[in-house]
């Protein structure tokens, strides 16, 4: 170990970091200065890893989950040699920079995750753990690891504050993940000040109480992180959080304060900080000579470990042609095997949760790498896979359903973590109405472009029985307005096949499927080229001769109310038209849009859920929908006393 290049880069991560800061007028230079020894001897002596090829699908991954303090990764990718220039830094907090004020999935070369909204970035964290066990259970031989690398993520108070860390971190614990090793930054301040008034548990018993084993030091003794961290890799069992007692803003006027967590240290507060540091007072930007002279030497390291594992990478190649090619279909996400496509006749019923339930293991046979399950509502989900190799456990990392327990946030950051770390494709499955607990997730998700898909069932008021609490009326609009979100909700079971298909290609966003719990009968197709058309959004389930009167444009279980409701009019030429998708729909050209419409002389929208995002189609009294909750009752019997049936809708096409 050559302690001095790691002090080296220490010295000039916190150069950097106080420079870019303060040349943006914003940022936090708190963690940098307080934890920058942690970055240093993490990407110069602990990590596998490999500047030159950030996508070396055997290294080992870093998030920090802490991202207010980004100044800390962008200046060590720098140094260490990754694609962040000076240039870039000196860019930092800027509009089109490298150096987001967060740190941001595919924006910045060597940054695994988007990250900032705190907590997120560790349950992200325990999601890249699960992955590499899988991807080891399925390639690894007794002769070739090919898939053997560590998960790492650096956490603050805040992170440990939120929720979704404890979610994630229970279930963590539960499946003893051994390669999941966690820095906590223990410097006791926020915002607000002294996390002494609001952060009193003993974080080494909590943590111990969630199956992990706590390690304690200095994060500014090297050795002893070393020490540490080699005793984290010889506990296989359990996940390890070393808790580094730290200075926030170490260095600084100052220093140990709230002052110095989220504001510029001021040009005086860097002049006596450079000063305190032994760094060139009349410098800007400094790195010491000594920082890159280490990197450059570490960087042959670096390169000679990914080449050892490509020789035995193509080893293991030759000796397991069978193998070889598996593994080729998981990182192209290709077919791996063969499954009959779900058929129905028209007339059948079947809840849309139901035929969601047989495309999902349509996909799941067809594709191997497709993982994934519910936050504890399997059975009304409809999640069940028939051949998915048992549940995934610290005995079993073959299977590919993952019990997510009542985890509907730690869920979403653990489907993010699977997926940013390759090879595999995760689901999860709540209902609908509990969407608002991932929601926080889900955006991060839509910002990052990653193609999570969310099976969301129970869809509206005909959840009956269970009442408002569980009937979603806002939901839908919630998730649409969300850039990036992709919001599918079919009308019936062969929609459902065509949404599923929808979501298994998308590559660059996120996808919801809303799916009813009540049954739902198949319906004729009057465009001959439904599928076709409902990929761009909408189709014309019903058409009439000429003109129509009117169009109504609805939504899954709305489709076949609709259809009943037109039944019940006379004198008047009526499209029903099936919108999958709003937001696509809107997406498409002009002539697109206006031959689903019809011309009509009157637009009605039918949605069993609030108004909102339907306003540009529909007079307000022409919104068959519920701007209200929902009533606890037989599902039939709520729809009657909240008015929405098709009788009611018949009244309004009438007038």
């Amino acid at each position: 170990m050559n302690k001095s290049g790691i002090e080296a880069v220490a010295l000039s991560i916190r150069s950097l970091s106080m420079d870019a800061i303060q040349k943006a007028k914003s940022g936090h230079p708190g963690l940098p200065l307080g934890a920058a020894e942690i970055a240093a001897v993490l990407y110069g002596e602990i990590m596998k890893h490999n500047p030159a090829d950030s996508a070396w699908v055997d290294r080992d991954r870093f998030v920090l989950s802490a991202g207010h303090g980004s100044m800390l990764i962008y200046s060590v990718l720098h140094l260490a040699g990754y694609n962040v220039t000076l240039d870039d830094i000196k860019n930092f907090r800027q509009v089109g920079s490298k150096c987001p004020g967060h740190p941001e999935y595919g924006m910045t070369d060597g940054v695994e995750a988007t990250s900032g909204p705190l907590g997120q970035g560790i349950a992200l964290s325990v999601g890249m753990a699960i992955a590499e066990t899988m991807l080891a259970a399925r390639f690894n031989t007794s002769h070739h690891q090919i898939v053997n690398h560590y998960t790492y993520a650096l956490v603050g108070e805040g992170c440990l504050e939120e929720g979704v860390s404890s979610e994630a971190c229970s279930l963590a614990g539960t499946l003893k993940l051994g390669k999941l090793i966690v820095f906590y930054d223990e410097n006791k301040i926020s915002i607000d000040g002294s996390t002494d008034v609001t952060f009193s548990e003993n974080i080494q018993k909590r943590y111990e109480a969630y199956g992990w084993q706590v390690l304690r030091g200095s994060m500014y003794n090297i050795g002893e992180i070393l020490d540490l961290v080699n005793m984290a890799k010889s506990e296989e069992e359990k996940p390890t959080l070393i808790i580094l007692k730290s200075t926030i803003g170490k260095g600084a006027p100052k220093q140990g304060t709230a002052d110095v967590h989220g504001a510029p240290l001021g040009a005086e507060g860097v002049a006596e900080a450079k000063k305190t540091l032994g760094i060139p007072e009349d410098s800007q930007f400094y790195v010491a000579p000594e920082a890159y002279a280490y990197f450059e030497e570490r960087r042959k390291v670096f390169a000679q470990q990914e080449a050892e594992w490509k020789e035995d990478f193509d080893a293991w190649s030759k000796e397991n042609p069978d193998l070889r090619k598996k593994w080729d279909a998981y990182w192209a996400k290709q077919a791996t095997g063969q499954a009959s496509v779900p058929t129905y006749n028209v007339g059948d019923k079947i809840a849309t949760r139901g035929a969601s339930g047989k495309s999902l293991n349509y996909m799941a046979d067809c594709y191997e790498w497709l993982v994934g399950g519910s936050a504890d509502l399997q059975g009304p989900n409809k999640t069940a896979l028939k051949h998915d190799d048992g549940t995934y456990s610290a005995e079993n990392r073959k299977g590919r359903t993952i019990e997510y327990g009542i985890r509907e946030f730690a869920m979403s950051q653990i489907m993010s973590g699977i997926n940013l770390h390759g090879g595999l494709r995760a689901f999860g499955a709540t209902f609908l109405v509990f969407a608002d607990y991932l929601r926080a997730s889900l955006r991060v998700a839509a910002l990052s472009r990653i193609p999570n898909i969310y099976i969301l069932t129970h869809d509206s008021i005909y959840v009956g029985e269970d009442g408002p609490t569980h009937q979603p009326i806002e939901t839908l609009a919630s998730l649409r307005c969300i850039p990036h979100v992709q919001v599918l909700r079919p009308g019936d079971a062969e929609e459902t096949q065509l949404a599923w298909e929808m979501a298994m290609e998308s590559k660059d966003h996120p996808v919801c499927m809303a799916f009813t719990r009540q049954d739902l009968p198949v319906y004729a197709k009057g465009d001959k080229n439904w599928r076709e058309s409902a990929r761009k959004g909408a189709y014309v389930v019903l058409d009439c001769a000429g003109t129509p009167d009117i169009t109504v444009l609805a939504t899954g279980s709305e489709v076949s109310l609709a259809l009943d409701a037109a039944k019940l009019v006379s004198g008047k030429k009526i499209r029903v038209v099936s919108v999958l998708d709003i937001t696509l729909f809107e997406q498409q050209d002009e002539s697109f849009r206006n031959s689903v419409l019809g011309g009509a002389k009157r637009i009605v929208v039918a949605e069993a859920g609030v108004r909102m995002g339907w306003e540009g189609y529909a007079k307000k009294e022409d919104c068959f929908t519920l701007n209200d909750f929902g009533e606890s009752g037989p599902a039939a019997k709520v729809a009657e006393h909240l008015g929405f049936t098709a009788t009611a809708l018949a009244e309004v096409l009438k007038k």
